[in-house]
């Protein structure tokens, strides 16, 4: 590949920070924070956050020093093809596509959800009804109009996604900065009884939730060849990412508890933007963490945007997909038909409505575990096959790191087993993950019978 043909290495430190800690933090902190303390009490959600911190600080640690070693677009993809070979490397990026494609499409189901708490009015135009949700000619054009809108920011370049991300990560810390001073000013130590709730059983039902919260620092090794930092620094700001996003969901957990006591936290609507106002004494509280909240819907679309296009790039260019969705933009050097292929189902998720798109964030969430599991087992490989690889981020002398991320990341994925509260619903969920896995073979049996071999990804 000639110079023309590489993406722009264009960000640096602050871009890759804001697209990691963006991806990580959407809108579910500011409608989940009462559930947290309803379910394991304000102490009880900080074990659940510091044990489930801990659970992805490990899994980021494999993913810092695989980054680092091999700085390549496509990250997971280039890592299991390298451990794996080709259908390993292929089950586990079409596994991480699926979770990214599936979290696109709902926030363009999302943002016109939580439009709709600051202007109720502005839903007009009843369609349908489908997936047990109301369709509105309106609020479905506000969400396809602004995924067409996401989409262009993306093809005209990454540095154009990464400033937008910078700027919108300014609102998010500007409202996330005021909850929490306010909460530590007029908030009290009362309101955050019982500390905990619920036992090892409360503690667990905030487990349960970290991998929708804090899925997102994986979309740095997607765009690893257009990041201008060496490799070292790739891998310490991957895991610096992580550890903000636990800081930042522990202080909205305390936060919350100390706003409002349990009747409160019981009648409230949107839990942390109702105690926002209450310690802030104006409803301006409420609708500034409300915009902080659309600020992590934008923030963690453009990060997923990202790394999805980036990750079919990588599996069309080893012709493991059809070859156009390979091509680079002339100009902006994006992968541009990638874009607009996930750009296109997220203009049309919003005409199924949000109760059928949580259907498939559900379903994705499962391919992002399994992602990390064969990640995690490509670190074991690659130390026991190539321990003299350079790695200029190095996670610890043995290899236990990948041990404990491989066990963590089975662990997460047990969770969307039957047995769990957390697991998928039958059979329509199921029948999702199926469908993906189905169609994904057949891409993958069709290339091989076009091709032949897969094209070796450079290392």
């Amino acid at each position: 590949m000639d110079s023309e043909d590489k993406f722009k290495k264009v960000i640096g430190d602050w871009d890759v920070l804001a697209l990691a800690f963006g991806a990580m933090i959407g809108w579910g902190w500011v409608v989940l924070a009462g559930t947290w303390i309803t379910n394991a009490g304000s102490y009880g959600a900080l074990v659940g956050f510091a044990v489930g911190g801990v659970a992805v600080v490990l899994i980021g640690l494999t993913y810092a020093e695989l980054a680092s070693a091999m700085p390549k677009t496509g990250g997971e993809h280039v890592y299991s093809h390298r451990a794996m070979g080709g259908l390993g490397s292929f089950v586990c990026t079409w596994a991480i596509i699926f979770g990214y494609v599936s979290v696109v499409a709902f926030e363009a189901v999302a943002l016109p959800t939580v439009v709709a708490e600051l202007i109720p009015a502005y839903k007009q135009v009843y369609l349908y009804s489908f997936g047990g949700s109301e369709v509105y000619l309106t609020w479905a054009m506000l969400g396809s109009g602004a995924a067409a809108l996401m989409t262009w920011v993306n093809i005209r370049g990454i540095q154009t996604c990464a400033l937008v991300q910078k700027v919108v990560i300014l609102v998010i810390l500007l409202g996330g900065i005021a909850f929490f001073a306010g909460a530590f000013t007029n908030g009290s130590s009362a309101n955050a009884e019982p500390l905990f709730v619920g036992g090892v059983g409360g503690i667990f039902s905030v487990l349960v939730m970290v991998p929708f919260l804090f899925v997102g620092f994986d979309v740095i090794p997607q765009a690893a060849e257009e990041i201008n930092l060496p490799p070292k620094r790739i891998g310490s700001l991957l895991i610096v990412s992580v550890l903000l996003a636990v800081v930042f969901y522990m202080l909205v957990a305390i936060s919350t508890g100390r706003a409002l006591d349990a009747a409160q936290l019981d009648a409230a609507n949107i839990a942390a933007a109702d105690a926002a106002t209450a310690v802030l004494g104006s409803q301006w509280g409420g609708t500034l963490v409300i915009l902080a909240g659309i600020g992590g819907i934008i923030t963690s679309w453009n990060a997923f945007l990202i790394g999805g296009s980036r990750a079919i790039y990588a599996l069309a260019e080893a012709r493991m997909l059809p070859a156009f969705l390979a091509k680079l933009h002339p100009e902006y050097r994006t992968p541009v038909n990638a874009i607009l292929l996930i750009g296109t189902i997220s203009v049309f998720a919003p005409l199924l409505g949000r109760g059928a798109l949580v259907w498939f964030v559900d379903a994705g969430g499962l391919g992002i575990v399994v992602a990390y599991a064969m990640v995690a087992v490509s670190f074991i490989l690659l130390r026991k096959n190539e321990p003299d690889m350079p790695r200029p981020y190095r996670a610890g002398k043995g290899p236990w790191v990948g041990y404990a991320a491989l066990v963590l990341s089975v662990g997460l994925a047990l969770l969307y087993l039957p047995w769990s509260p957390a697991a998928l619903i039958w059979p329509v969920e199921w029948a999702i993950a199926l469908a993906w896995t189905v169609l994904g073979a057949g891409f993958y049996i069709y290339a091989r019978l076009v091709y032949g071999e897969e094209v070796m990804p450079a290392h």
